[in-house]
């Protein structure tokens, strides 16, 4: 095994996080003659003297590692050979031009789809019981039910989901406890796996939309995706239908979604926008129907060691040569956020 240096940038929360107990003692002895900085950084001639002090060929990285794009000049970066993530985008870390010359980059990848797909089934649990709006006015305005108060289940709905990836295929067994109607339009996804996991395959937008009760939002951020999903689709779902995105605030056309939205005809629940933060002034805060996250799909506080294993395994596995997972190649890199 070749000899290696790493740089390691994690907060103290991140490694508590991220890494817990047994597993930070596992990345030590992965790497006894590892180098860690103390975040966060007073100065950003500190990381630039500790390249040239300290070149290394890995970087464990995550939210609060100081960039690599403004803070170094490429001369100081020519030892590094890998950058193991434990977050997930990485485009305000790592430069493009830095996966272009070779360096391999990972992230969480997939480790986190169980806690989005959770995210997801409970903002489909609360819309169906206007639990955001509940909770508001019961807090702020003192309100009770009464006799026009309105709420449905989710048992026996259709449910589609816009994208069958690593989510959509752990929403799957998630929902099944409710209903058997579940249908996915996802074009570049294998009938094998719609078949493997009994989903029924739909061949177009328009017929996922008018013939599902609740539409789930996780088609990915690429360029033919933006503005995909139009006020036109949203129209299809039936009245009282659900509208969930927990996937990328740009495949759904914004203006359209406040026009339908602002019509109460469905219950719509967010957790991610096409701008981020969402606006102070955003015209979709207040309105009843709407359930408002501020992208906290996924992963949980307590489920960040799904990613921290990941990274492990990674770790390993580039310490002998193999094969990485949840390689964040320049298609991967171009399309994230």
């Amino acid at each position: 095994m070749d000899k290696h240096h790493a740089i390691v940038a994690l907060s103290d929360v991140e490694i508590a996080d991220f890494l817990p107990g047994p597993m930070w003692e596992e990345l030590e002895k992965l790497q006894p003659g590892y180098r860690r900085i103390q975040l966060p950084l007073t100065a950003p001639e500190e990381w630039r003297q500790l390249w040239r002090d300290s070149p290394a060929d890995i970087l464990i990285s995550a939210w609060q590692t100081p960039s690599l794009n403004s803070a170094l000049q490429p001369v100081d970066l020519t030892s590094l050979r890998y950058v193991c993530h434990l977050a997930g985008s990485i485009r305000k870390l790592v430069p493009r031009k830095l996966i272009e010359q070779g360096v391999l980059v990972t992230n969480w990848g997939d480790s986190i789809s169980p806690t989005v797909a959770e995210c997801a089934l409970m903002l489909i649990l609360m819309a169906h019981r206007r639990a955001s709006y509940w909770a508001t006015a019961m807090h702020r305005d003192g309100t009770w039910k009464n006799g026009s108060t309105f709420t449905q289940s989710l048992l026996g709905r259709r449910v589609g989901l816009h994208g069958f990836g690593s989510i959509g295929q752990c929403l799957v067994p998630m929902l099944r406890p409710f209903t058997s109607r579940i249908q996915a339009y996802s074009p570049n996804v294998s009938d094998a796996v719609f078949s493997g996991l009994g989903v029924r395959r739909l061949t177009s937008l328009g017929e996922l939309f008018s013939e599902s009760d609740v539409v789930v939002e996780l088609a990915a951020a690429t360029p033919e995706n933006y503005h995909v999903v139009t006020e036109k689709h949203l129209r299809l779902i039936p009245d009282g239908g659900v509208f969930v995105n927990v996937g990328r605030g740009c495949v759904t056309d914004g203006d359209g979604l406040l026009r339908v939205a602002r019509e109460g005809r469905l219950q719509i629940a967010l957790d991610v926008f096409e701008h981020e933060p969402l606006p102070a002034d955003s015209a979709l805060r207040g309105l009843p129907n709407v359930t408002l996250l501020p992208h906290l799909g996924g992963p949980t506080r307590d489920r960040r060691r799904d990613a921290g294993a990941l990274a492990l395994r990674n770790l390993r596995a580039f310490l002998r040569s193999e094969p990485l997972e949840s390689v964040v190649t320049l298609e991967v890199y171009d399309r994230s956020s």
